[in-house]
């Protein structure tokens, strides 16, 4: 053979590779074994013992995800559930029909993994003691890379239960939350949320819903919600106003609305109808009318958003964790895709501007999966009690609820493209993600509202010096070349003043571009000082792409490149 001929035959051999796969399809693929820095960042994350134990779990869900999970989401999603008003005799009895795809994952989630659960055991998944947030959200980070809708009643039961733990009277516990944290199937609630009303919305003081107080302890509810998801709950959390209580928020109060009454009979309430949504079609939201639906107090009178806050909050993480893990599911079929397509002689992954565009999508999963660790690492201790954790917490929170949950809506999108014209046609998962990643930055708050949280966490809880503190604290165990420090710690100040300024009268303006700032400086330190634990290089290279694209000034006619003094 000439040396002419050898570049025809290879050209020839890799036509002939990729007429055998001519579009490659990632299904089947194991979502654990395939990603080592989730990996490596659970090695350093978690105590040693505890992730040995853990590896079949991961690996089982990892399996699953890229397999009959995915499988039984893209069905569940082209089956959305309706709503049966009477029964074939002509009974009133209202039942949510739910397809038995959904039914499947909802035996996987709840019944063999409890997702819902293992925060408030300490007998899970065989473990004897409880295990921190961070095992509970790295398995729904597999979870969600195929199925996002069951994850939002999977997030409200856990929250739900968090809440009634923490506020509920001894009494209502012990009445109600055996069922919460049973693993039985037959047994075991869902939890719900209902706090959305077309006049309130973000608002809270508006709330129309009215409670009044009954001779045996209860209170009985009237009024309509307008957004409630998993409607045919076992329980939910309902904000109402208290007959003749005090006007605006202090008025507020927080109840736990069973779906079925002592006696066996439903509660006063019914579903109006369902929602047509963009996004998690697999699940339903629904209007609810209630008409003296009987409830509970949980916590104190007066007080029921600064208590159902602790709910939203912990449903804000959750929304960030799947963010995070959609866009994980996106780059990783992106990356697929450029591995496997041949064109033009080449695979699309030794392309200059395609491995560009990779990084495009790299930068900001890598920054909301770096945030997700930070976070419920964060939560754990302050749930342990640690000094500052709490400030901590209060602003990490809202922080990757607005950030990560807005840069999913982009990723998915960018993503898709990579898949070509298959990457717009419903039987790949690419629509499915760009029509659910809408969701995050909606739900448990929109942007504008979560953005503004950050700043109240700057102005009421004291956070920003706290942040502050702990990213420095990070930095001086990251072991940084000189240059790169004094950037990041030069950002991070700019990022700070920035905050400062939102933070005061007249401020709100900045609020947005604010809590992106800080987003940002604490992902790329976070990120470095990851690296800098696994020995990981190319998260190193990340944490600089954060910086030098997502944080930097530069000009946008030139190309932006890693200065060779952060190298050094």
């Amino acid at each position: 053979m000439s040396a002419n001929d050898q570049p025809q035959m290879h050209a020839v051999a890799q036509a002939a590779s990729s007429a055998a796969h001519p579009v490659p399809d990632r299904h089947g693929a194991n979502f654990y074994a395939t990603d080592p820095e989730l990996q490596s960042l659970l090695e350093l994350y978690l105590p040693a013992d505890l992730l040995a134990h853990l590896q079949p779990h991961l690996q089982r869900m990892g399996e699953l995800a890229g397999g009959r999970i995915d499988e039984l989401a893209g069905i569940a999603d082209r089956n959305p559930p309706e709503l049966e008003y009477r029964t074939r005799a002509g009974q009133d009895s209202q039942r949510i029909i739910k397809h038995p795809a959904y039914e499947e994952l909802e035996r996987i989630a709840y019944g063999e993994f409890g997702l819902q659960a293992i925060s408030h055991r300490d007998d899970m998944l065989g473990w004897q003691g409880k295990m921190p947030p961070m095992v509970k959200y790295a398995l729904t980070y597999l979870f969600v890379q195929s199925e996002f809708g069951l994850c939002c009643p999977l997030s409200m039961t856990d929250s739900l239960t968090r809440t009634l733990k923490k506020f509920g009277a001894p009494e209502l516990v012990n009445k109600y939350l055996p069922r919460l944290l049973s693993l039985d199937w037959d047994e075991q609630a869902q939890g719900a949320m209902f706090m959305t009303e077309q006049a309130a919305g973000s608002d809270i003081a508006n709330t129309l819903t009215m409670a009044a107080p009954q001779a045996d302890g209860s209170w009985l509810l009237s009024g309509d919600k307008w957004f409630c998801s998993n409607p045919d709950a076992e329980f939910a959390m309902v904000l109402a106003r208290v007959e003749g209580g005090a006007p605006g928020m202090k008025g507020i109060s927080l109840f736990l609305l069973p779906r079925t009454l002592d006696d066996g009979r439903t509660n006063h309430y019914r579903i109006v109808r369902l929602k047509d949504k963009l996004g998690t079609r697999s699940m339903a939201s629904g209007e609810i009318r209630m008409d003296g639906a009987v409830a509970y107090l949980v916590g104190e009178q007066g007080r029921g958003f600064v208590q159902m806050a602790d709910m939203v909050n912990n449903s804000r993480l959750s929304n960030g964790v799947r963010s995070a893990g959609m866009m994980r599911r996106a780059v990783a079929e992106a990356e697929f895709i450029a591995h496997e397509r041949i064109a033009f002689g080449k695979r699309l992954e030794q392309m200059p501007l395609m491995q560009r565009q990779l990084d495009k999508l790299r930068v900001p999963a890598e920054q909301a999966r770096t945030m997700v660790f930070q976070t419920a690492q964060t939560l754990m201790r302050s749930d342990a009690g640690e000094p500052h954790a709490y400030a901590l917490l209060r602003i990490l929170t809202p922080l990757i609820k607005f950030r990560a949950c807005r840069d999913a809506r982009k990723v998915t999108g960018d993503a898709m493209e990579v898949r070509g014209g298959c990457g717009y046609i419903e039987e790949w998962s690419d629509p499915r993600l760009v029509r659910d990643a809408h969701l995050g930055s909606i739900w448990e708050g929109t942007s504008n509202i979560v953005a503004l949280d950050v700043i109240r966490a700057i102005s009421r809880e004291g956070s920003l010096p706290v942040l502050q503190g702990y990213l420095k604290g990070l930095l001086d165990q990251a072991g940084l070349a000189p240059a790169y420090r004094q950037s990041l710690e030069d950002a991070l100040e700019r990022a700070g003043v920035l905050a400062e300024k939102a933070a005061q009268d007249g401020g709100d303006v900045l609020a947005r571009q604010a809590a992106t700032g800080l987003y940002n400086c604490t992902t790329a330190i976070a990120m470095a000082w990851e690296a800098a634990q696994t020995g990981s290089s190319e998260r190193l290279r990340l944490s600089q792409l954060v910086l030098l694209h997502r944080v930097l000034p530069r000009d946008p006619l030139e190309l932006a490149e890693v200065p060779a003094a952060w190298q050094e």
